[in-house]
Parts: structure tokens; C-alpha cells; sequence
């Protein structure tokens, strides 16, 4: 037994504690004795008799494998095989069993070197190269033992056994902890209450996973956690053996005295003492594991150990809950609900999801989920999906388990996450939804129900609340997600289209609620989801990262989900489409349908009649709608129904063609009607024009018009409108659009064929004057007109681009289009004048509006459309690259709007043409100089946010050239050269004696100074010289700082030599930010390493020096000593804002002022100064810092935000729990009385209930 008389193993430097501290060198004849150890004799399994001590012993392990049970690997030359427990275990050839039954025949004979083998399995599987030897073993304290093989540690490498990626080593985890399972199975009947093999394990493991060793703390607790989850099931075993005696005792006792058997009550009342001896020192071990490690090192700083702890904790709660399933230990699982890493958070929600799928034990977590509900409820907004995704399953089986454990509150935070773009999360939260909403109701009442209304569907009450959970959402545009997430768990409901469409199309019967105009949009636009879902089988846009291959079975339900909603539809659409033919919306929603359907059905099934009606129905909404959306889906409809690939493409191409005559025919008369009529034209007959016009368009986008020649009439009206000037814009938007549908249809008849000459002249001419056309929109005076030519005339510009004829298609040469200079010039100055302004003076008019947001949003998304095609136009040359110089020069200041699609042009030129780049950039540098100085006048102010705004956009620019000088070596050089052109290209009017106007520009040129090579520095200076007369050479005022400060970052390329040039308010924000960061300046000499340290730790000091007392602190490595950081926090001062070196500290402090050098010998005087006194800072406060050590930060160590929304503080949760530190087992008959335990600070198995522990009281 491990009790006060055999404690754990604690550190050799303890000496405060006589009986607190366990060696592993027991006296020789405690060796030698192994039947009797401490006069209690050694006990066989229960029932059985004594073995035979006659019987034939198992072959060795050294005749087996030639292992030494010394811990030394015997050198096998013969045949390579393992020679350690550890190479067995880690090459995993042979049965754990056999090499467990070895190592227990190899205990019987000789448990010491037994033992001593079992010690260098753990301190080998730790990654240590030592060896415990039979001397250490019987000579040396467990601390000296540790101590030495610490040393042993392979310093080169962090790596071990647990931490090691690969196959072999994951093989290896996992035999590592059978190994232990299967030891302790097959020693539960007599080795382990011998008192001897448990004790030194678990002392070994005490001490281990006390290491400031991450290595050793983490195998040994790996160990012990599974060493306890076997001695858990131990204990469960003889649980059920004391039952089933106790049983059998009653059963014998009840009998009439006649035919009791004495002799069998004995029995029976030996066993069960015997049983409850045994439990008693199962519960003891578990005691001491439990006390002694885990509530240690679930509060590691390693979160690998935590998460194990966490692991075990939930084995032991769901092997043996009548133990171990009370508040005593939910608690740890509890608190590292908070814990900072996502694999500790996850580990407890696992472990927790076992516990709560077990109806039985909902009522022993009553108290557990009253206090922690909350937290597991935020949860599933956790920052790391995983652990959302976990959180939601089980707030799912808590609702499971009890309807009333959440409130409806708790349940709206689930519910919007089926909304979540991570498909997992929004699957979970489905699921939840499912069980909430959808799994109430009872199945027979709602088919009798449905059989007396006369529906064929039960589930009519289920859509109601679906569509009605819908529209309560508020997030109308996010149907498919909604259907996604449900998907899964409510796919027999979501698939009952038969159901849907009685609700839209009946009447509802006595009993039932009509359906609202909202209700019935709603219902139609999650049927058209459902009937996407179901026919394409994949997730929405946005949900995750493609389309994914679909498994046989997978592939089968497609073609049956598609089947059956093809027979449903094929009927029911024509009739919905009737009732709903007024309602734009809901008939766009509806015309999505039929490009889900299997239309061989209408031919295979002769149902030709409904595809009539389909037609039918089509050519009304056509006819009574002109909104653009109905317009293009119905369109779409026709091409799909046209597709050359079924029989029924004839008829629907006779009922397209005739559409299109009616509506060409309406139009060309309309047209002739407008333009005779010209200004006197009346409302009507702009709006016969416009109906027909958008009809067109709609149908010439997805269809092939151009024997009906559109592009006559629209191009009339096109010059009609520029020569009268009197066009509406909408006319004017509408025929821009047809026409350029028309070019685009009549270049894929040129490119799909053999053209013709007169084919190429003919197209050529019909572009060139659409392009003047456009050309001449863009000074219209109606914005959406402007618009619509700019994107047109880069499309056009695109597609009629030198990149036409790549690809063999040479002979499309004559329909290539080089845009002039004018009209290069036009385009970009539309960017200038309708991209780059001002966007608040624009929205200034709409604040107030509720809808002002909306509106932002959408303007910016046209603007955005409108750079990114001119920025294309760039990209391909089609444009001459210095026009991106206007672009380039906004990136900072429309850096939130447009800064990724001026970045990306960036990107592309330069790899189009690196030295045209790198000119471009410099040029968009020099224009902001320039209209600096108009704004201005020649004489800047350096420090003004207009000239750091400049050195900011050049900055950002250096940055993109990345870090391999070598490839943008020449461009870098030429951007040097043409910012020197520029700095003297303009000689001072006043005379040699003042600097050029244009000097400042060196000092955004500095920016560029790190990207040269070191050899084109001095190339780039020699230029620069050519341009310097001794004069300048020899000027040191302010004006002529740029020079100075540019010159030097030439010759050293060092930010540093601008400070000793420039002023404090010229101080270069590179060495800010490196000097903020604490880096040392690249040339400073780094000073003694022990130096550095105290310099760093107490920089800034003012506190009085504290000598150390007379008594020295021990260095405990224990972890249940330490020192709160906060009230260590209270005794260190707070150190100055700005750090030496700064921005802050260089502009206030004057010795900044002084050369740089000097700055530097003065700081080294002060250095050493500091240490000596720093030194005696440190010896007072570093003792109790060391005692720390390396594994945990007591005051809330692994508590911290988590959440991806800031809600929620940790409540008070010290009320209601017993604090109970020992592993009671559930109460038996003749149990020995146990003293409660106190706390020892200085017994490391005994735990501290402090409230420093956690940052929040105890239980």
C-alpha cells in the first residue's frame, strides 16, 4: 500500500519532510524478500488456488530475446532482434500479452532486475540515452536517478518518442499504452498488492512527471494516466465480484439451517474480506496517482499533457461512474472548459459527450450542467471549428436528454449557426434544430390528421415551421444554406416535394392556417433549394472547398432524388407557374426548376402535353414581364429546353422562334414609331421601345439572334440618342447591351468556322463604329450610360485584343483593336473621375437612410467592377503600363477598397515586364511629389502627413519587390536612376548654392536603398556623384538633408545612419519599428549573454535593492509550490513607455542629439552599472521565480478568451460541490475508516486549494 509510511517520490532537496520522501534504494534484505514484504503475506487471485511451486518456469526473457533485466542492451550480433522493453514494444512484432508474461516470469524470478528493466522502459521511452543501473537502483535517491538521466538528454534535438511524426511512432503511442493495460490485467491477481511492483511504478511516475523535463513529464504522465484507467477497471472488477459474493453470502445465509453450508459462508466471507482488502489498495494507488500527478499536470503548460489527463478523466467517469461521476472530478473537466488551446477544449467536450449520451447518468450531471451550461453554450462560437462543431453535438445531447436544461435563449445561439459558411458547424447546428423543432411530433396522430384533411403528406405542420423558423431568421438570401444544414439530419422531410406543393397549390381545409404571400415566397424558394440540393448533391457556394466525388451509393440517390422530383415537377410546374405568373419573384424562383429535371422523361414518359403547357405558361410571363431577373431565367429555360441532346429540342426551338419573331417584329415597329416621332415621342412609345428592347437582350444573351440582325435598329438608336442627345438612358443602357450580345454572337460564328474575307471586313466594320459609339457615351451626361460604355469598351477591348489570333488563329488578324492614345487617355480619366472619389461627399445626401449601408455596399462593388476592368486592360498590354502610374498612386489612401485589385495589377505587370514596372512605380511617386508641390510650394514640410503619407506608399511598394534581390536587381537600379533624373532634373532659379526644387525626393527614395544589391549600391552612388558638386558635398543644413540622408544609405545601407543625420522629428519609422521591437542596430556590438539577460529583465528599474535573508530557499521542483504572477506583478514597477532607442525616447531624451557612437559608449557605461546592481534584483526575486520551473503558471494558467465573439466572463462556480480530493468507491460492507486528508505543502502528492490556483475560488 502507498501510504504515509511508502510516500511518492519527491526531490532529494526536500528536507523538510522525514517521511515524505520515498527511495528506490531499499535495504538489501527488503531485495531478497519478496513473498513477505512488510509481513503481509502475498495474496493470489481470489477463489483460485495457490500455484504450484513445483511448476516449470517460462523461458527468460534473456533466453528469448538476450535481454538483460540490468537495463544494459546486450550487443546481439547474431540475429538484430530487440534486446530492451522499449525496442520490443517499439518494433511491436510481438503480442503485447507474450511480452507482458515474459516480463512477469522474469518479476518472479529476481523483482528487482525486473523492476530496474520496467524503470529504463519509461526513462527509454522518454527519449533519454541514460540507463538506470542495479548501483543507481540500490545506491542513489529517485531525484539523483532523475537528476542523472536528465542528463543524458540529447540536447541537439527537442524531439521524443510521443512527440515524433511518422507512422512507426504513432504505432508506438499505441503500443506503448496497451503495454501498461495488458501489465496491469495480467498482474491484477496477485503482483499488485505485493507491495513492492505498484509502489515503485507510481513513485517513478510521481517523480517523472515532476520533471521540469518536458519529455520525461510527458511520457510519465501518458503512463500513469493509463496505468489508471487499467487500475480503474481493476477496481470495477472487483466491484462486481464483491456484488456477485455478497450475493451468493445472502443466497447461502437465507437457506433453512438444514441445508446451509457452513463451510461455504466462510468461504464466502474470506473472499469478501479479501475483496475489500484488495479494493482498499486499488482505491489507495488511485489515490496516489491521482493526488500526486493528475491534479498537476491537467493544468501543464504542455497542452499534449492536459489533453491526456482530460482524456483519461472521461475513460474513468464512463468505466466507473458510481466512483468517479460526482462534482469531485466533473469539476476538472469544468474549469478546462476554459483552457487556451483548442485540443485541451476538445478533449473535455469528447469526454463529456460519453457521459451525456447515457440517459442514466443525466441525473448525476444535473448539478454539472446547471453550473457549466453556459460555458458549453459558448462554446459553439469557439474560434476553432473543431471545437464549435463538438460543442454544438453535445448542447445536442443535453437537449436530448432534457428539454428543460436550455433555455429558448441558449437555443437561438445554436440556432443562427446553421447559417455558418463552415459547413460542419452549420451541420451540427442542423442537427440541433432537427431535434428541436422536428423530431416532437408524434408519427401515427400526424398521419390520421393528414388522412382526415385529405393530404397525402403528414408533414405539412413540419414545413409550416420550417418556412416559418425561415422567415423569423431574417437572412431571406441564405435559403440554400438553411436547406444544407438540415440536409443531413431533415432529409425525409425536405425531400417531401408532394407535400410542397399542396401547400402552394390547394386550398388549406378546416383546421389549417393560409399561407401568406411572405409564407408562399419563402416555401418556393426552399423547394427550389431542396430541388438544387437534391439533383446536383453537393453544397452551395461557400460551403466547402469543391465538388467532392460521389460514392456509388451516393450517385444512386442522385439519380432517384432527380427521378422523382422530375415526375413531381413535370406536372406540377405549369400549374404553379399559373397561379403565380403576376409574381415576379416567385415566378423567377420557380423557372429555376426545370434545369434540375431529367427531361428525357418528357419523351421516354410521352408526356409531351405538360411540356406544351411548360411553354405555354413560359410565353405568358414573358409577355407580362419586363424585370430583368424574370426576363434572363426565362431565357435560361428555353436554352436548357433546347439542348440538342434530347428529342424534344424541335419543339421547343418552333415555340422559341416564334416568341422571338412576335417580339423582333414588335420591336422594329416600335423602333421606326420612336424614331419618326423623335423628340414629340410620348411615354408609350418609349415604353413599347424599352418592353421589347429588354426582352431581346435577356434572349440574346443566352441565345444565338442573329438572323433577326438586332444590331441595325439598336446602333439607329444609338447615334439618334448622340445626335439629339435626348435618348432615355434606359433605351440607351439597353440597346449598348443588345448590341454588344449581337458582336459577341457573330465572333463565335467567325471563330467556330472557315470565315470568309468579306466576313472579316464585315465584323471589323460593325465593331469599330460600336467602339466609337461607346467612345462618345462616355462624355453622356446619365451616369449608368457612362458606366455601361466603359465596361463595354474594355470587354470589347479585351476580347478584340492582339491575344485573338494565339491558338492557330492567325487569320483573325484584321479584327485586332490597338486603342490610341486618345482614347487610352479617355478610359483612364472615367477611372480618375468615377473610381477614386471621395466616397462620403458622394453618400452625404443618403445619411439617415436605413438604407444608406445597402447602398455604400453596392456602389463600391460597381466601382470596384469598373477598376478591375481597366486594371485588365493593363495587365495584357492592351493599355501602356505608365497609365497605372494614376492607379498605383491611390494604393494607400483607397488602400480599404481597392488596395487587393491595385495590389494584384502590381503583382501581374511586374511580372509582365519588371524594369516598365519599376519605372511605372517610381512615376506614381513623382506625380504625388509633384502635386505636393503645387499644393505646397517648393519649400515641403518634411514632418507634414502629406510627405510621410508619400514615404508610406513607398515603403509599401519596396515591400513588394519581396526578398530575392537578385531577380529585381535591375529594376531596382533603374528605379533608383529615374528618381535621381528627377530629384535634379530642374536647377534652383535662385542660384548652384540652393538645392534643386525637387531634392526632398530623395528621401522617398531612401525607401528603396534595401532592395540594392551591396556592389549597385556603389553604381547607384557613382550616378548620384555625377550629379553633386563639392558644394553640395559640404552642406549640412536642413534643406539639404534628403542628399545627405540618401547618400549615406547608399554608402552603409543602414536605417541607423539616418538618425545620425536627421532630426528627431525626421526619425525613420524602419528603425522605429525595429527599435520598438527591441532588435539591436545591425552593426552594435552584442554584449555578454548574461548581461543581456538582466539588461532586458531590468531595464528601467527604480525599486530599492532587497538583499536576500540568512535562510537560502530551496529549488523545489514540485509543482504544487508557486508564486502567483499577479502579486509578483505587484512588486515590479512599471517600466517606461518608450524603450531606449524608440521614437518616443530619441525625440524627448537630448542625449539622443548627440552622434550615435557617443550614444553607444555612454549606453555601455550605463549597461554595466545596471548589472551589478541588477544582479543582487535578481538573486532576490529569481528564486521564486525558478521555483515556477517549466510547466505551469498557477494564477489562471490556461484560462483566456476563446470565443469568436467577446461575450461571457467566468461566473463564480464555488457553491454546491463537496471538495473531496480522495477516490471514494462506492461503499461496501467491513470498509476501513479513512482520516481526512490535509494539505502538505511540501508532500507533492497532496494538492493546494488555493485560490491561486485557478484565478477563481475552488470548489
Amino acid at each position: 500500500m502507498i501510504n504515509s509510511e511508502f510516500p511518492v517520490l519527491q526531490d532529494s532537496s526536500n528536507e523538510s519532510g522525514q517521511g515524505d520522501t520515498v527511495s528506490l534504494s531499499l535495504s538489501v534484505s527488503e531485495l531478497d524478500d519478496t513473498g513477505e514484504g512488510k509481513g503481509k503475506k502475498k495474496r493470489g487471485r481470489p477463489g483460485r488456488p495457490p500455484q504450484a511451486t513445483n511448476k516449470k518456469a517460462r523461458k527468460s526473457p534473456v533466453d528469448k530475446g538476450g535481454r538483460r533485466p540490468n537495463g544494459m542492451a546486450q550487443q546481439n550480433g547474431e540475429g538484430g532482434d530487440p534486446t530492451t522493453l522499449f525496442e520490443v514494444v517499439k518494433l511491436g512484432k510481438s503480442a503485447m500479452q507474450s511480452v507482458v508474461d515474459d516480463w512477469i516470469e522474469s518479476y518472479k524470478q529476481d523483482r528487482d532486475m525486473a523492476l530496474l528493466d520496467l524503470i529504463n522502459f519509461f526513462i527509454q521511452c522518454s527519449g533519454c540515452k541514460g540507463t538506470v543501473r542495479i548501483e543507481m537502483f540500490r545506491n542513489m535517491q529517485n531525484a539523483e536517478i532523475i537528476r542523472k538521466m536528465t542528463e543524458e538528454f540529447d540536447e541537439d534535438s527537442g524531439d521524443y518518442p510521443l512527440t515524433i511524426a511518422g507512422p512507426q511512432w504513432k504505432k508506438f503511442r499505441y503500443n506503448f499504452c496497451e503495454f501498461i493495460g495488458v501489465l496491469i490485467r495480467q498482474c491484477q491477481y496477485s503482483i499488485i498488492y505485493d507491495e513492492y511492483m505498484m509502489d515503485t511504478v507510481i513513485s517513478l511516475l510521481t517523480g517523472l512527471s515532476d520533471s521540469q523535463v518536458r519529455a520525461f513529464r510527458h511520457t510519465s504522465t501518458l503512463a500513469a494516466m493509463k496505468l489508471m484507467t487499467a487500475l480503474v477497471n481493476v477496481a470495477l472488477n472487483l466491484s462486481i465480484n464483491q456484488d456477485n459474493t455478497q450475493r451468493q453470502y445472502e443466497a447461502e445465509r437465507n437457506k433453512v439451517a438444514g441445508k446451509r453450508a457452513t463451510d461455504k459462508l466462510e468461504l464466502l466471507l474470506e473472499k469478501r474480506k479479501e475483496l475489500q482488502e484488495n479494493q482498499d489498495e486499488i482505491e489507495n494507488m488511485m489515490n496516489s496517482i491521482f493526488k500526486g500527478i493528475f491534479v498537476h499536470r491537467y493544468r501543464d503548460a504542455i497542452a499534449e499533457i492536459r489533453a491526456i489527463c482530460i482524456e483519461e478523466i472521461g475513460v474513468w467517469m464512463k468505466l466507473y461512474s458510481d466512483a468517479f461521476l460526482n462534482d469531485s472530478y466533473l469539476k476538472y473537466v469544468g474549469w478546462t472548459l476554459h483552457d487556451r488551446q483548442g485540443e485541451v477544449r476538445l478533449k473535455c467536450l469528447k469526454a463529456l459527450q460519453t457521459l451525456y449520451t447515457n440517459r442514466g447518468l443525466f441525473p448525476k450531471l444535473e448539478l454539472f450542467t446547471n453550473r457549466f451550461k453556459d460555458r458549453i453554450v459558448s462554446m459553439t462560437l469557439d474560434k476553432e471549428y473543431d471545437v464549435a462543431v463538438e460543442a454544438i453535438r453535445l448542447v445536442t445531447l443535453i437537449l436530448h436528454g432534457s428539454e428543460d436544461a436550455l433555455s429558448n435563449e441558449d437555443c437561438e445561439n445554436v440556432y443562427h449557426l446553421v447559417y455558418s459558411a463552415h459547413r460542419p458547424v452549420a451541420v451540427a447546428a442542423g442537427e440541433f434544430l432537427h431535434r428541436k423543432l422536428f423530431s416532437r411530433h408524434d408519427p401515427q396522430a400526424e398521419e390520421a390528421l393528414a388522412k382526415r384533411r385529405g393530404r397525402n403528406s403528414p408533414n405539412g405542420n413540419l414545413i409550416r415551421m420550417l418556412v416559418l423558423f425561415f422567415l423569423e431568421s431574417e437572412l431571406h438570401e441564405h435559403a440554400a444554406y438553411l436547406v444544407d444544414s438540415l440536409w443531413d439530419s431533415s432529409q425525409e422531410l425536405l425531400k417531401d416535394w408532394d407535400c410542397m406543393i399542396e401547400l402552394l397549390l390547394e386550398e388549406p381545409v378546416q383546421g389549417e392556417e393560409v399561407l401568406g404571400d411572405r409564407h408562399e415566397s419563402a416555401l418556393i424558394e426552399l423547394m427550389v433549394c431542396t430541388i438544387r440540393q437534391a439533383a446536383e448533391a453537393h453544397p452551395p457556394v461557400g460551403r466547402g472547398t469543391g465538388k467532392r466525388v460521389l460514392t456509388a451509393k451516393e450517385k444512386k440517390t442522385q439519380v432517384d432524388d432527380k427521378n422523382k422530383l422530375t415526375e413531381h415537377f413535370i406536372i406540377a410546374l405549369p400549374m404553379l407557374l399559373s397561379k403565380y405568373q403576376a409574381d415576379a419573384e416567385k415566378v423567377a424562383n420557380l423557372l429555376q426548376i426545370p434545369q434540375y429535371f431529367d427531361l428525357e422523361v418528357y419523351s421516354s414518359g410521352r408526356m409531351e402535353k405538360h411540356l406544351d403547357a411548360l411553354l405555354k405558361q413560359i410565353r405568358v410571363v414573358v409577355e407580362k414581364h419586363t424585370e430583368t431577373e424574370v426576363l434572363e431565367a426565362c431565357s435560361k429555360t428555353y436554352s436548357i429546353l433546347c439542348s440538342e441532346e434530347y428529342t424534344i429540342m424541335n419543339r421547343v426551338d418552333i415555340a422559341r422562334s416564334q416568341l422571338i419573331d412576335e417580339l423582333t417584329d414588335r420591336f422594329s415597329h416600335s423602333v421606326e414609331d420612336l424614331l419618326q416621332e423623335g423628340d414629340e415621342a410620348d411615354d408609350d412609345d418609349i415604353y413599347n421601345v424599352l418592353s421589347s428592347l429588354k426582352k431581346l437582350t435577356a434572349f440574346h444573351n443566352a441565345h444565338d439572334l442573329t438572323k433577326w440582325d438586332l444590331f441595325k435598329n439598336c446602333y439607329r438608336l444609338l447615334k439618334m440618342g448622340i445626335e439629339q442627345g435626348s435618348m432615355p438612358e434606359q433605351i440607351a443602357v439597353q440597346a449598348l447591351q443588345c448590341s454588344h450580345y449581337s458582336i459577341l454572337w457573330q465572333l463565335v460564328r467567325i471563330t467556330e468556322g472557315s470565315p470568309s474575307k468579306d466576313d472579316l471586313v464585315a465584323l471589323r466594320r460593325v465593331v469599330k463604329s460600336f467602339l466609337a459609339v461607346c467612345q462618345q457615351c462616355l462624355s453622356n451626361v446619365n451616369t449608368p450610360v457612362k458606366e455601361q460604355a466603359f465596361m463595354l469598351l474594355c470587354d470589347l477591348l479585351m476580347i478584340f485584343s492582339h491575344q485573338l489570333t494565339t491558338g492557330s488563329r492567325e487569320a483573325l488578324q484584321p479584327l485586332v483593336f490597338n486603342p490610341d492614345n486618345t482614347l487610352q487617355s479617355e478610359l483612364l480619366s472615367f477611372v480618375l473621375d468615377h473610381v477614386f472619389i471621395d466616397q462620403d461627399d458622394e453618400n452625404q445626401s443618403m445619411e439617415g437612410d436605413e438604407e444608406d449601408e445597402a447602398n455604400k455596399i453596392e456602389a463600391l462593388h460597381k466601382r470596384r467592377n469598373l477598376l478591375a476592368a481597366f486594371s485588365k486592360l493593363i495587365i495584357y498590354d492592351i493599355v501602356d503600363m505608365p497609365a497605372a502610374a494614376d492607379i498605383f498612386k491611390h494604393y494607400m489612401k483607397y488602400y480599404n477598397d481597392y488596395g487587393d485589385i491595385i495590389k494584384e495589377t502590381l503583382s501581374k505587370t511586374r511580372q509582365t515586364d519588371k524594369i516598365q514596372c519599376a519605372k511605372t512605380l517610381i512615376l506614381s511617386l513623382q506625380q504625388l511629389f509633384n502635386e505636393l508641390v503645387q499644393d505646397q510650394g517648393p519649400n515641403l514640410d518634411r514632418t507634414s502627413s502629406h510627405v510621410s503619407g508619400i514615404k508610406e506608399l513607398a515603403r509599401r511598394f519596396a515591400l513588394t519587390f519581396g526578398l530575392d534581390q537578385i531577380k529585381t536587381r535591375e529594376a531596382v537600379a533603374t528605379l533608383h536612376k529615374d528618381g535621381i533624373d528627377f530629384a535634379f532634373k530642374f536647377p534652383n532659379p535662385k542660384g548652384a548654392e540652393y538645392p534643386p526644387p525637387n531634392l526632398a525626393f530623395l528621401e522617398v527614395l531612401c525607401e528603396f536603398s534595401s532592395k540594392l544589391l551591396r556592389q549597385d549600391k556603389k553604381t547607384v552612388h557613382s550616378y548620384l556623384e555625377k550629379f553633386m558638386t563639392e558644394y553640395m558635398m559640404e552642406r549640412r543644413e536642413d534643406v539639404w538633408l534628403p542628399l545627405i540622408a540618401y547618400r549615406n544609405s547608399l554608402l552603409t545601407g543602414g536605417d541607423e545612419d539616418r538618425m545620425s543625420v536627421t532630426t528627431g522629428s525626421t526619425t525613420s519609422r524602419a528603425s522605429t519599428v525595429r527599435s520598438k521591437r527591441g532588435r539591436p542596430p545591425l552593426h552594435k556590438k552584442r554584449t555578454d549573454a548574461a548581461d543581456e539577460s538582466v539588461d532586458g529583465s531590468w531595464v528601467m528599474r527604480n525599486d530599492t535593492i532587497q538583499t536576500p535573508g540568512g535562510l537560502q530557499t530551496p529549488q523545489l521542483t514540485s509543482t504544487v509550490l508557486r508564486e502567483n504572477p499577479r502579486q509578483a506583478a505587484e512588486h515590479i514597477p512599471e517600466q517606461d513607455s518608450s524603450e531606449p532607442g524608440s521614437e518616443p525616447d530619441y525625440i524627448h531624451n537630448p542625449q539622443m542629439q548627440m552622434s550615435w557612437l557617443d550614444q553607444q559608449k555612454m549606453d555601455e557605461v550605463n549597461r554595466k552599472e545596471r548589472g551589478g546592481m541588477n544582479y543582487m534584483k535578481a538573486r532576490s526575486g529569481g528564486v521564486r521565480q525558478q521555483v515556477r520551473g517549466l510547466m505551469e503558471d498557477d494564477a489562471e494558467p490556461i484560462f483566456e478568451d476563446v470565443m469568436m465573439s467577446s461575450r461571457g466572463q467566468l461566473e463564480d462556480m464555488n457553491e454546491e460541490f463537496e471538495d473531496t480530493m480522495v477516490i471514494d468507491l462506492p461503499p461496501s460492507r467491513n470498509r476501513r475508516e479513512r482520516a481526512e486528508l490535509r494539505p502538505d505543502f511540501f508532500d507533492s502528492t497532496a494538492i493546494i486549494e488555493d485560490d491561486s490556483g485557478f484565478g477563481m475560488q475552488m470548489f
